[in-house]
């Protein structure tokens, strides 16, 4: 098993390239079951939840072949409809090829997912809405088995809560319906609009994208002709590295981005002392040299990220001062908390809200990451703690961050990756 290595960090420098988005990915590659003919996703970050979903699509007998920053897809051959355990036991989002297949072929098995331990994130509202679509669902033996006896046809959906994953397999579902689906409350992330902006240009006439009303007129089982494109970049990785230039109190440049998908991220960057240089697609970040305590709560996009929460904490160990950050998404996402406490951090939890107090003089030390974005924090603490720092488990880290170490290593970070 691997294990980063990290040394303290006082100088970073240089640019750093952000990849295509893990989150728009994962149902960019699902939404490919509704295609009539091979299509090439370019810009797709090699990280081991991507290579999962194209296991599972060659499992159901796509052709996928995998070359530097992209795929080709070909659904055509698909033969099986059961996602089986083994796969999706390992990522939550394998749930996002229930919609489609469903769709497609009117009968699917998907094993009930599995993915990070940060809290409930049930698929009820997920199946609630295929069932007012004409579904019928049953679950035996850890299996999602869904039969559509007369077809998928659209109707007025209302979510009882935000969900992104939900959103997006619905609107994949609604794509191949007979008829108009309303969807009430959905969501407004970036990569659902992406997903819903490619369907548009394939052929599916989809009205308020990127509003929380979405209304999708669907082809009643006539597949797409959907053509080739690029993932967007990705958001949660360029906050991260915002983070790394803001903590180690370097300047920074990020290429290859989308600044309008991080408003939130740089506005509270920006209370805790930073400014930025933006371009079309570069962020060259200007660090205080004093950093300000900063209070968040995580909500639904575009109000700031809960993907974000854990390296603004660490953040916060480094500001002069208290600050509150306040989970209202996810329950057990405050597992990086105890571990950036081994380090020295000043942290007390009270329910859903982490009080940290700064600055504090944090030492390196073995700790353990226990999902993916706690990872990422514990590396941000590990550029300013004082001595060596080994991070252990980064499986977590490896699900949807690409080259971390190396891209760290290209700015002057003191870090590398070994075998337990």
């Amino acid at each position: 098993m691997d294990y980063l290595k990290i040394h303290s960090t006082q100088q970073l420098s240089g640019e750093i390239s952000i990849s295509g988005a893990k989150n728009a990915s994962l149902p960019l590659i699902a939404m490919t079951i509704l295609a009539k003919k091979p299509l090439t996703i370019g810009n797709l970050p090699d990280v081991v939840d991507i290579k999962t979903l194209l296991k599972l699509l060659t499992k159901l007998g796509a052709e996928c072949e995998f070359s530097h920053k992209s795929v080709r897809v070909d659904t055509s051959s698909i033969n099986e409809t059961k996602a089986t355990y083994d796969i999706v036991k390992t990522m939550r989002a394998s749930i996002l090829v229930l919609g489609p297949i469903l769709a497609r072929f009117g009968h699917c098995e998907v094993s009930l997912p599995g993915g990070c331990a940060i809290g409930q994130r049930p698929i009820d509202l997920h199946l609630k809405a295929l069932e007012q679509m004409g579904a019928h669902i049953d679950i035996q033996a850890g299996y999602i088995q869904a039969t559509t006896p007369n077809g998928l046809h659209g109707c007025e959906i209302i979510f009882d809560k935000i969900t992104v994953t939900g959103t997006a397999n619905i609107v994949m579902a609604a794509a191949l319906a007979k008829g108009v689906t309303t969807i009430t409350n959905a969501a407004r992330e970036p990569e659902v609009v992406q997903l819903c902006e490619i369907l548009a240009k394939s052929g599916v006439n989809i009205k308020g994208i990127g509003t929380a009303i979405l209304e999708i007129e669907g082809t009643d089982g006539a597949l797409l002709d959907i053509a080739d494109f690029d993932v967007i970049p990705d958001r949660i990785e360029a906050g991260t590295y915002l983070c790394a230039g803001a903590i180690t109190k370097n300047e920074l440049t990020l290429t290859h981005v989308e600044p309008k998908h991080l408003g939130a991220v740089l506005s509270k960057l920006e209370e805790m002392g930073s400014s930025f240089t933006i371009t079309d697609d570069t962020i060259t970040i200007h660090p205080a040299q004093e950093i300000k305590p900063v209070k968040i709560v995580t909500q639904e996009y575009p109000a700031f990220p809960t993907d974000m929460q854990a390296q603004f904490l660490a953040l916060a160990t480094q500001a002069e001062g208290v600050s509150i950050i306040e989970e209202k998404l996810f329950e057990n996402r405050f597992m990086h908390v105890s571990e950036l406490q081994r380090m020295g951090a000043d942290i007390t939890l009270n329910g859903h809200t982490a009080t940290v107090s700064g600055k504090t003089e944090l030492s390196g030390t073995d700790v353990m990451a226990t999902d993916l974005r706690a990872s990422s924090a514990l590396v941000l603490a590990a550029l300013v703690a004082n001595g060596e720092t080994n991070i252990h488990r980064i499986y977590h880290l490896d699900r949807g961050y690409e080259a971390l170490e190396e891209k760290l290593q290209n700015i002057g970070a003191k870090i590398e990756r070994l075998k337990e």
